[in-house]
């Protein structure tokens, strides 16, 4: 597993030792971001920049992608001890300590946007474990607790099997198969409802 573009383009990340924690292929992490590159879905949006936010982040890969690609900043949230300390690692060898938190806490269950947390945020990273119908909860705890700016933009992964549901407040601008893995990208619509 490996940083597939940008300033840390080529580098190895830290990775599970064994089939809890399922990171994104390294193919499908490229292909998600060269989208979120050559598109502003509509409103705007620039990862240069951008401060995201990695929900079930695993071993951070996604949200260390975003950052090697040009955002300033990435909190990282993921309720296993496991993945948290794969996260560390992984921050640390990139020497991202100051551009980064990482967070202890059940992604369907945010609460209100708490003051340290550095959003609003421009882009939510999303990858549940597959099959446990866990976007809608995330989404509603995205919305409900108002941590994405106006007009962000949301990346759901998601088994093929599975069908993405809709969600009040965001409108789906681009959606993708890579194998057995789906992609949707949506926008926050303004104002969220």
């Amino acid at each position: 597993m490996r940083i597939t573009g940008g300033r840390f383009g080529g580098r190895m990340l830290a990775g599970p030792s064994d089939d809890r924690v399922r990171p994104t292929s390294d193919k499908v992490r490229q292909a998600i971001f060269n989208v979120l590159a050559h598109n502003d879905f509509g409103c705007g949006f620039s990862l240069e920049g951008a401060r995201v936010i990695d929900l079930f982040a695993g071993t951070g890969a996604m949200g260390l992608e975003g950052l090697s690609r040009g955002a300033r900043y990435c909190l990282f949230v993921d309720n296993s001890a496991e993945s948290r300390a794969l996260i560390r690692s992984n921050v640390e060898a990139l020497a991202l300590t100051g551009a980064t938190k990482i967070w202890r806490r059940d992604a369907t269950a945010l609460g209100p946007l708490s003051a340290n947390a550095g959003g609003l945020f421009d882009l939510a990273l999303l990858d549940p474990p597959y099959r446990q119908s866990l976007l809608l909860p995330s989404f509603r705890a995205l919305r409900d607790g108002k941590w994405l700016a106006p007009d962000a933009v949301v990346v759901a992964e998601y088994s093929v099997e599975e069908t993405l549901p809709e969600f009040a407040g965001f409108e789906t601008r681009d959606a993708r198969s890579y194998g057995d893995t789906s992609i949707a990208i949506l926008r926050v619509m303004t104002p969220m409802r």
